[in-house]
């Protein structure tokens, strides 16, 4: 499957930097304490966000809804 471009550079930086954080702020709640449910779902939503950065796609705007970047 081919996943087309739908964002610009900018928004392709940003929702690779948020998805960077989440999955740094996941890791530490797996390691500081007994959050686990919230770190691997932190986890899971910052990898969806740097899998958007890469590829350079948003699921927003592919259903339909329009986002500033």
């Amino acid at each position: 499957m081919e996943w087309k471009c739908n964002i610009n550079r900018r928004g392709r930086v940003l929702r690779s930097v948020l998805g960077l954080i989440m999955i740094a702020g996941g890791v530490y709640l797996l390691i500081t304490g007994d959050h686990d449910f919230w770190a691997i779902g932190l986890c899971a939503v910052g990898a969806f966000g740097l899998f958007e950065g890469i590829v350079g796609w948003c699921a927003l705007r592919a259903i339909g809804f329009g986002t500033p970047f």
